[in-house]
């Protein structure tokens, strides 16, 4: 979906008075910890709304080595979750344009995020909307899942 289309979706579901609910992310390397940031995420309104960060947004953040997985399969893999209505891709390190074009009710983050490090937040609370910083599944992370890969298989 492209960000006017999300624009669009945003702007009707809340003409007919459901919240909308947008978090952002990487998610290379999708597992059990992004599955249930995402089923809780879609639990605090009527859509949900993903940022998917771009290959070039991803190795900005994450550095050269990262994604692991393209960012065409990591949007059919999102897509493909029944929790996730709408994934937008997007190329700039942060959601702050994703925030200030989408105008979500709710902007939520992993609990490994605290709302001093959210740039978002304050575009968020200057429009009205909240921020939710969600629990975090310990452990459950796609740098643990490196590490652990290069533990076992590379001695």
């Amino acid at each position: 979906m492209t960000l006017a289309e999300a624009s669009r979706l945003t702007h009707e579901v809340q003409q007919l008075g459901q919240k909308v609910v947008l978090t952002n992310g990487v998610f290379d390397l999708l597992h059990v910890g992004h599955l249930r940031y995402l089923q809780q995420a879609r639990d605090q309104g009527d859509l949900l709304i993903v940022g998917l960060n771009s290959d070039a947004s991803t190795r900005t953040i994450k550095g050269d080595e990262r994604p692991l997985v393209p960012e065409d399969e990591r949007l059919e893999l999102l897509q493909a979750l029944r929790c996730v209505d709408a994934v937008v891709l997007f190329d700039e390190a942060t959601a702050e344009t994703l925030v200030e074009v989408l105008r979500p009710d709710i902007y939520v983050k992993g609990g490994d995020y605290q709302l001093s490090q959210l740039p978002e937040a304050a575009i968020a609370q200057r429009y009205g909307g909240e921020v939710r910083i969600l629990q975090h599944v310990a452990g459950r992370s796609t740098t643990d899942l490196i590490d652990a890969i290069r533990e076992r298989f590379c001695p």
